[in-house]
């Protein structure tokens, strides 16, 4: 890279501090290597994306973002579709857009490194009316369990997005989905449905294992009804992405896909995107991401 001025776009309470910190430290080491940072805050999500926005149109070289996969989904809404890379710094709890990239997620300083060292690759992303999203999409049990755990102060990381499993367990029930993937339409009753361009959410959970980020194709799982004895048997699974192998998970893959389903709403990147039904396309190439060059 030849450019020298970047925006670190941070939210310095987010992570209890973690995300100020590692802005401060991104800064530190960007000044080392010669280039001129500066730090940009939002008073809310929405001042932040118009802030962003305004240093993409006025010629920053890299938009770096200091967070978690809520700060990422604000800084892609900001360069998706321009030649301005984004620099991840992870400080978040789930750190799945990262995970997803190889982007070090425990060493601020290797991850603010990868913006004057790393490797600009162009990857898809998806696109649900007109927010874009870098990992998943999910529905029904899935957003109803980020929802919650969204609502929730304690415990963090991990653990927080399992205590809000066993809080939305005791509410399952199926529900009817339909589900248009390009030309094909499914009938399903579902736990939940989830829609990939990359393979993590929730902290590290690979929900759509077969989903990649450069593929041009999204991956969709689909858990088919099941009871809760059932679920909480299978869910340690998702993890490693073995889940996929039990015969009530679905998958398949498609360019475009529509999920509906009455009274449900979707969440992607952990944000509330809005009520069934959501139709989401891969649009390939659309971002271009600081990264460490493996694939």
């Amino acid at each position: 890279m030849t450019g020298r001025r970047v925006a670190v776009l941070v939210n310095p309470a987010a992570g209890r501090g973690a995300a100020g910190r590692a802005a401060e430290q991104t800064v530190r080491v960007l000044q080392a290597a010669g280039w001129q940072p500066l730090t940009v805050t939002g008073r809310d999500a929405a001042d932040a994306r118009a802030r962003a926005r305004e240093c993409v149109a006025s010629g920053a070289d890299v938009l770096a973002v200091a967070g978690g996969d809520g700060m990422v989904s604000i800084g892609l809404q900001s360069v998706a579709g321009t030649p301005t890379p984004l620099a991840v710094i992870p400080a978040g709890t789930g750190n799945d857009f990262a995970r997803s990239l190889g982007i070090p997620r425990d060493d601020t300083s290797a991850a603010a490194r990868l913006i004057a060292e790393g490797v600009p690759r162009s990857v898809d992303l998806g696109r649900c009316g007109d927010r874009w999203f870098g990992t998943v999409l999910t529905s029904g049990f899935d957003s109803l369990v980020t929802h919650r755990a969204n609502s929730m102060a304690w415990p963090r990381g991990r653990a927080r997005y399992n205590l809000a499993i066993l809080a939305e367990l005791a509410r399952l029930r199926p529900l009817h989905f339909t589900l248009r993937l390009d030309e094909r339409v499914l009938e399903a009753e579902a736990t939940l449905v989830a829609v990939g361009n990359g393979p993590y959410y929730g902290g590290g959970m690979r929900m759509c294992p077969e989903a990649a980020l450069s593929n041009g194709r999204l991956a969709v799982t689909v858990v088919e009804a099941v009871g809760r004895s059932e679920l909480v048997r299978v869910f340690p699974r998702v993890y490693k992405g073995t889940h996929t192998t039990h015969p009530r998970v679905r998958t398949f893959t498609a360019r475009s896909v529509t999920v509906e389903s009455p009274g449900v709403f979707g969440y992607a990147d952990g944000e509330l995107v809005g009520d069934l039904p959501l139709r989401v396309q891969c649009v390939p190439a659309a971002v271009t991401v600081m990264t460490p060059g493996q694939e």
